[in-house]
């Protein structure tokens, strides 16, 4: 039997409703679905789905996100025409299931012994041969021999001129047929199975039964009813987050538009949540001891739920699907980064909101995260490569071999804790900043880390501020509040003056005095008066050393620039140093010796303070003390579909294999009396098979030589 591509034929007296079932019956239908099918998947799976609005506008832009959104490519196994072409795919590929399973079933019971002698010289595989028996005796002899080497065989006899002549008939490898049936019937199943366990029953709920999503906030427990959907929902899938010693029963269902709360037969309470490390600081386990208790009878069932070890109850599965911060206290330090503030401490809980003022300025304090481990890879820092140690060989094998081999090894390290925030003016615009507790050591150099971004979309930029010999910023921060004090930058250029110029002198130390107050208050950002004017487009320098580089291209010669340069940088230097040593004076530390560390801590010092000028806002906040509480997300389901789609599973398997491994052939051998002796017979022997190999050939010549006596 050949599959045919056409559909189902059907006389009625509508000729538009013969087509149409036509077109669903067809095997080019279906394939046209499946392919659409795989479009749309890459899409869903190369684009984000369920993201943030604002995400797919940093993306893509307002114009292509809109047309997105309103192709559902965000949401692409949830859209309505992706459900549609499923229910399509399922009906096209029933038909064809239909249409084709009664050939299928014939072809099995026919072993098509009516076939003509003419035709079985038109086989590729065939054989001419004297067989000295009578065309009976060589049937039985060929069928009792076909059977014992497992095939079917049926025997037919017929009246020919010259006397009574024999057709054998065997058939091998039938299964073939079946494995047409179970791949069609898998992806029937598959589709079903992925009907039910999507979202297609929540939205026929909202089609059907007046459920709406919720978009505003507030309690769980005051959403209204039609927001709700009911504990004997047949299908859902969502998240449900429990804090640490608290318990939930409604998760969250996300939709297009806002969500939908599945109320549960049961509750969880979260007992403890277990993160386990690996001595380089990456999680090893995350686990969560809870309590599921029944609604209805209050029955209590202590389990733990594990990444892979989901637990179930009552038909829906919980899954370990990530963790979060359940309400961590911290109490954040505001240290001056670009700006005259006094330091103060502020606390809070993740997810909630501090207002602040800056004198006119409205801000609020928005704590959005606290992340106790944070695992980086410091492979490669402050390394620099040796040619004369490079080996040719090793550097080849190095990108050599698997594919998880690299380049370079990794250096994985803990560094502690980091908290997340965001500053938002009264206009409602905010940046996010990401601020490290303790000190990293980089390029050889203790340095405090300040990240921040302006949309979600951007990685985070860091200012690094170096740490002072008690390993805290405190130095840095002394030093830039010195530095933003006329009083103190006067009373350190006269330091520096004084120690720079000899006492007889005063002509040279007034000159000196002028050049340090020049370039201290250019880089304090205090004279940016005399800087010039912005282009059109470009931000205002404030002060840096981008001042003093602005300063010098307006005000000296090109020929002299350089020169004069060195010459205000290390006047700058010398300054900054006399500033420092006045701001640990005032404080009550003792000065700082004259050193290779404090020459480094100076450098990279000055560096952070011509960089604060970029910092957007006047301070820093730093994570000074915490009380860590952990929330797990689960993933709650319940998947009537999964049994079906394992099921179809099974078939696909069972389908490829029984089409790929198993080969149907079918084997005749006419037998007609030799019209000179008729105690002999002529034989004409043929063998088809659905696929041509060089297994076919050579089964083929065994046969040959079995049955007719031949050689090969």
């Amino acid at each position: 039997m050949t599959v045919s591509t056409e559909g189902l034929q059907i006389r009625t007296g509508s000729r538009w409703a013969s087509q149409l079932v036509e077109l669903l019956s067809s095997m080019r239908f279906a394939i046209s679905l499946l392919t659409v099918i795989c479009i749309a998947s890459v899409i869903g799976t190369v684009v984000k789905q369920h993201e943030p609005a604002n995400n797919y506008v940093n993306q893509f832009g307002p114009f292509w996100a809109d047309v997105f959104s309103s192709a559902k490519l965000f949401t692409v196994y949830s859209a309505w025409w992706f459900l549609l072409i499923l229910a399509f795919l399922v009906v096209s590929t029933s038909l064809c299931i239909i249409r084709n399973t009664p050939k299928i079933f014939s072809d099995f019971k026919t072993f098509k012994e009516n076939i003509r002698e003419q035709s079985l010289k038109s086989f590729p595989n065939r054989a001419e041969g004297r067989v000295g028996e009578s065309p009976e005796m060589a049937a039985n002899r060929m069928g009792q021999q076909l059977l014992g080497s497992g095939w079917k065989v049926k025997l037919q006899s017929r009246e020919t001129p010259t006397g009574l002549g024999w057709m054998v008939a065997a058939k091998k490898g039938v299964a073939n047929k079946i494995g047409y049936l179970a791949a069609h019937s898998a992806i029937v199943l598959v589709c079903i199975g992925g009907l039910l366990d999507g979202d297609l029953i929540v939205q026929a709920q909202m089609w059907f039964n007046g459920k709406t999503p919720f978009t505003g906030g507030g309690m769980i427990a005051d959403v209204p009813a039609q927001h709700r959907l009911s504990p004997n929902n047949p299908t859902f899938r969502g998240n449900l987050l429990v804090t640490e010693g608290t318990t939930a029963s409604t998760a969250i269902l996300t939709q297009p538009t806002g969500v939908m709360l599945q109320d549960l037969p049961f509750s969880v309470e979260l007992k403890k949540f277990i993160v386990e490390y690996y001595d380089t600081g990456m999680p090893r386990l995350f686990a969560s001891d809870i309590v599921i208790r029944d609604n209805e009878t209050g029955e209590e069932r202590p389990t733990r739920v594990e990444v892979n070890h989901p637990a179930s109850y009552k038909g829906i599965n919980i899954y370990q699907s990530s963790f979060d911060d359940g309400g961590s206290k911290v109490t954040l330090n505001a240290v001056p980064i670009n700006g005259v503030i006094k330091p103060f401490e502020v606390s809070g809980v993740i997810g909630t909101s501090t207002p602040l003022s800056n004198g006119d300025d409205k801000l609020t304090l928005e704590y959005t995260g606290l992340r106790v481990i944070n695992v980086e890879n410091f492979a490669g820092q402050g390394s620099a490569t040796d040619v004369r140690s490079v080996d040719l060989r090793t550097s080849i094998e190095s990108r050599l071999g698997s594919g998880h081999k690299t380049v370079t090894e990794k250096a994985l390290r803990n560094v502690g804790p980091s908290i997340s925030y965001k500053l938002r003016d009264a206009a409602g615009q905010a940046v996010e900043y990401n601020n490290y507790m303790l000190p990293m050591e980089l390029d050889g150099a203790r340095m405090y880390l300040l990240g921040m971004r302006e949309t979600p979309s951007e990685p985070y930029r860091y200012l690094r501020i170096p740490a002072d010999d008690q390993d805290s910023m405190e130095g840095f921060t002394r030093l830039q509040t010195a530095l933003a004090n006329p009083g103190m930058r006067e009373a350190a250029i006269k330091r520096y003056a004084a120690e720079a110029v000899e006492s007889n002198r005063p002509d040279l130390a007034e000159a000196l005095t002028a050049s340090a107050g020049r370039a201290l208050g250019l880089f304090a950002g205090a004279e940016s008066g005399v800087l010039p004017k912005p282009l059109p487009g470009e931000p205002a320098i404030k002060g840096g050393l981008q001042a003093v580089s602005a300063f010098l291209e307006a005000n000296v010669p090109e020929a002299e620039r350089e020169r004069a340069g060195d010459v205000l940088v290390r006047i700058l230097n010398g300054t900054l140093f006399d500033l420092l040593q006045l701001s640990r004076e005032q404080a009550g530390l003792a000065p700082l010796e004259r050193n290779e560390e404090t020459q480094r801590f100076m450098t990279l010092a000055v560096i952070a303070l011509s960089d604060a000028f970029l910092y957007p806002a006047p301070m820093a906040f730093e994570l000074k003390d915490f009380t860590h509480i952990q929330a797990s997300v689960f993933q709650v389901a319940r998947a009537p579909g999964q049994t079906i789609v394992y099921l179809g599973c099974g078939f696909l398997i069972l389908g490829v294999f029984a089409m790929l491994y198993v080969r149907e052939r079918r084997l005749w051998i006419w037998l007609a009396p030799d019209p000179k002796d008729a105690s002999t017979a002529q034989a004409t022997m043929a063998l088809s098979s659905n696929r041509k190999t060089m297994e076919s050939d050579q089964e083929f010549d065994v046969l040959k030589t079995q049955l007719l006596k031949a050689s090969p």
